[in-house]
């Protein structure tokens, strides 16, 4: 079939994509569960890639049985994409599918809370995974879903707090963390908190990404409803490529 020059082109953008984001390789022990689906799960949360997306979604499965030891955070995981499809099916009208699947990463969240190895990366998971999605879901879930993620990154502050403080972690950690306890205890009627966590990020994140809207949210605590502190950053030392580069010298 004769594709046009407009679908040429687009032929080419996907030919180039792809070859920039090769099947993560699985089987290579030496790296995290996290650095093998986080790109394509990201991949569909933020640039709607649901084919990269997919990827993750089938990588999750399939390391679930070939790491056992990873069930925990491999659970996260799956539940973050589930969270997302159900975003999806709500904004598509679906209501049956958005109930259906909100449910299933719920369950998944749990499973994932109830396992006691394998489990460091699940309170960022969930956390962020909340603090991304919660003012898409119905009024009525927002609530509940924005508790449980001030629970998560309450958990993370608490975890990672000197280091934060002692600026030892990458931007990037550091700043997730403080924006999405920022965050989540500004929706969840915690001003106070939220106040002290705005100047802790002024300190610590100043001359970073998150700095700008920090500043306004402290001018303008009224702005902070209708924005958002997150995903300012993105995890350039923990992404597969240098990763994989590195290891491989």
């Amino acid at each position: 079939m004769h594709a046009g020059k407009s679908g040429l082109i687009v032929l080419a953008l996907t030919a180039v994509v792809a070859a920039q984001t090769p099947e993560p390789p699985l089987s290579d022990s030496r790296l995290t569960v996290h650095t093998l689906v986080r790109e394509d799960v990201f991949a569909g949360f933020m640039a709607n890639d649901m084919n990269r997306f997919a990827r993750a979604e089938r990588n999750i499965d399939a390391l679930m049985a070939q790491r056992p030891d990873q069930q925990a955070n491999l659970l996260a995981w799956k539940g973050a994409t589930k969270l997302y499809r159900a975003v999806l099916a709500r904004e598509a009208g679906n209501d049956a599918d958005f109930m259906r699947t909100v449910h299933e990463a719920r369950e998944l969240w749990e499973q994932a809370a109830k396992l006691p190895t394998g489990n460091d990366g699940v309170p960022a998971i969930v956390g962020g995974s909340l603090a991304t999605f919660a003012d898409r879901l119905p009024q009525d879930m927002r609530a509940t879903a924005w508790s449980m993620s001030y629970d998560n990154y309450a958990l993370l502050w608490k975890l990672q707090a000197p280091a934060i403080e002692q600026r030892q972690l990458p931007v990037h950690f550091s700043g997730e963390v403080l924006a999405g306890l920022t965050q989540a205890a500004q929706r969840t009627g915690r001003s106070d908190e939220a106040a002290q966590y705005i100047d802790k990020m002024l300190t610590v994140l100043k001359d970073t990404p998150y700095e700008s809207t920090a500043k306004r949210w402290k001018a303008d605590p009224a702005s902070a409803s209708a924005s958002n502190l997150t995903c300012k950053s993105c995890h350039e030392e923990r992404r597969l490529a240098p990763l994989m580069s590195a290891l491989n010298k």
